[in-house]
């Protein structure tokens, strides 16, 4: 998934102490999706951030199996300092069982969604 804006960067992968992490409802505040669950963390003034929920809702909608769940940054700051979320909006992109498999910061394009869930289904 490419980014932009924000200074956006991409990891492709998750290495290192997030490799294996999983994300489950008691962290993302609702149920995954079946197949896959894009997590956006975002902040109330953040421009780019209501420009990736339109995106990431639309992927979800067209995706079967796929949720797309939203956090607010300032409200889970434990998370955002245990997964190293320095900027918003960051997207993850986690596989059935909760796994993050994607990582990418600023706004992403909806083909670069698409094609990151391809790792995550």
């Amino acid at each position: 998934m490419k980014s932009r804006g924000c200074g956006g960067r991409e990891r492709a992968g998750v290495r290192g102490r997030h490799e294996n992490r999983r994300l489950g409802a008691a962290e993302l505040g609702r149920s995954p999706g079946e197949r896959a669950t894009l997590v956006q963390f975002s902040t109330a003034f953040c421009a780019p951030c209501r420009a990736t929920r339109r995106v990431l809702s639309e992927v979800a909608r067209m995706v079967p199996g796929v949720a797309h769940v939203e956090i607010d940054a300032e409200d889970h700051l434990d998370l955002v300092r245990e997964l190293d979320i320095l900027k918003t909006p960051t997207v993850l992109v986690l596989d059935a069982d909760g796994r993050i498999v994607r990582r990418a910061t600023g706004q992403p394009r909806k083909a670069d969604v698409i094609a990151a869930l391809g790792e995550a289904v």
